[in-house]
């Protein structure tokens, strides 16, 4: 086995570790009122920081380019409460246009 294939063995054993330890520490009690709120608001927050990295981070550098104009239509297809499928068709066709500019 290549160390290539034991890094993803181990990797993936880590991950497996590491999601069970919330149910086996927690022993089946609830969360926390307070702690069940964070968490909620972790998905978001966590998307959010990965669409922004991925839009506008460079190398060392802020980027702006044909992705920002797509995600600036998505926030206002969303803001005007389009449908799901409007808004991603939207965003890849500003962003298709801006790339042909």
């Amino acid at each position: 086995m290549t160390a290539a294939w034991q890094t993803v063995l181990l990797v993936g054993l880590g991950a497996i570790l590491f999601k069970a330890a919330g149910p086996v520490a927690l022993g089946g009690r609830q969360l926390p009122a307070r702690l069940s709120g964070l968490v909620g608001a972790l998905a978001p927050a966590l998307l959010a920081a990965l669409i922004v990295t991925q839009v506008f981070g460079g190398d060392s550098e802020l980027v702006l380019d044909a992705r920002a104009a797509g995600l600036g239509a998505a926030a206002v297809l969303i803001a005007v409460r389009a449908p799901i499928l409007a808004v991603v068709i939207g965003a890849a066709a500003v962003t298709a246009l801006a790339r042909a500019m």
